[in-house]
């Protein structure tokens, strides 16, 4: 299969060695030095005392350079896709799936949705409806990444633990291309299953992301120390309840409590979420995609969420100041 991954960062480059691994044909998009890297010394896994290296991958920072694909894997942060929506349609041939792999809420949100929130635009990840309209939604399939990595330096990434991308089709539908996408995953040594519901599933993974990462954002802490600090487990599961409650009239389901979502967290142990690690290099903070749409739905659905709206606050003037004095902030983010 011809798969390319656009956004090789932690999770889209520890899949790409895996389904290189596999004997895929695969393709990256990168930037950078963490581009240069992969061309010059290929794409290095670092998995417990394992460590493999994909060095057949085409590298390149033009989406245009390659050509219709069998899968494209979308790993680029929420608010990096409007960027790269117009270069797309080079990729795809006309059975060409598209694999999403954002954590929060993704713009496709309500697309293929039955109910009274049906097709609406979701606009704190996708302004004007931009990719509502640039990206047919019979192309998508969803999914969600659960395992945590991170870019060790240029070229490398280090997997810190977890296995399991679970796909699923937006209207919930079984077909052939969704156990394809699966059958893919599972080859490549990944738990992929397929879900009936993606959307109540992506609450859950979102019900942690949007607490424990604007937390450890503000508190430059790890998972096992905000959920073992009181006050800061406490404020985990008011901003928890909040989410739940807007989920459940979206017609979302929890199939596990919210004590257990936390303690998952807990036994990560002491990793840097995503976003402690963008401030800790100066990058912009996913702050719109977690939090900012849950915020937004909490609007639309009528549910009142001041926990969220405090955190929401001080994440997003941390991120003003990160593209502000980005420089300061690189050079203090470890003391």
């Amino acid at each position: 299969m011809k798969i390319c991954i656009v956004g090789a960062g932690a999770i889209g480059g520890m899949m790409a060695v895996r389904l290189a691994r596999a004997h895929h044909d695969v393709s990256v998009v990168a930037r950078g030095p963490h581009l240069e890297a992969i061309r010059t010394n290929g794409l290095r896994l670092l998995e417990a005392d394992q460590q493999s290296v994909a060095d057949k991958l085409v590298a390149t920072n033009r989406i245009s350079d390659l050509g219709p694909q069998d899968v494209v894997l979308l790993s680029l942060k929420a608010h990096q896709i409007s960027a790269v929506v117009d270069d797309l349609p080079s990729l795809f041939g006309n059975d060409t799936v598209i694999v999403t792999l954002q954590n929060g809420i993704p713009w496709w949100y309500f697309q293929k949705l039955k109910g009274n929130y049906s097709n609406r635009v979701v606009e704190t990840v996708d302004p004007g409806g931009l990719l509502f309209r640039g990206i047919d939604p019979d192309r998508i399939v969803g999914c969600i990444a659960y395992p945590a990595a991170i870019v060790s330096e240029p070229g490398v990434i280090k997997h810190i633990e977890g296995n399991r991308f679970p796909v699923g089709e937006l209207d919930g539908s079984s077909s052939d291309r969704i156990s394809r996408v699966s059958e893919i995953f599972s080859g490549a040594g990944f738990k992929s299953r397929i879900l009936d519901d993606i959307r109540s599933e992506i609450w859950l993974k979102l019900w942690g992301n949007m607490t424990f990462n604007p937390i450890s954002a503000l508190t430059h802490a790890t998972l096992v120390d905000i959920c073992r600090f009181p006050l800061t487990r406490a404020l985990s599961a008011s901003m928890m309840t909040e989410a739940k409650a807007i989920a459940e009239r979206l017609g979302a389901v929890f199939r596990v409590s919210m004590d257990r979502r936390i303690s998952g967290a807990e036994a990560v142990g002491k990793h840097k979420t995503s976003m402690l690690q963008d401030v800790e290099v100066g990058k912009p903070l996913e702050i719109e995609g977690m939090l900012g749409v849950v915020i937004e739905l909490a609007e639309m659905t009528g549910v009142e969420v001041p926990s969220l709206r405090a955190l929401y606050a001080c994440t997003s003037l941390l991120n003003k100041t990160i593209q502000d004095e980005g420089i300061l902030l690189k050079g203090t983010a470890r003391t």
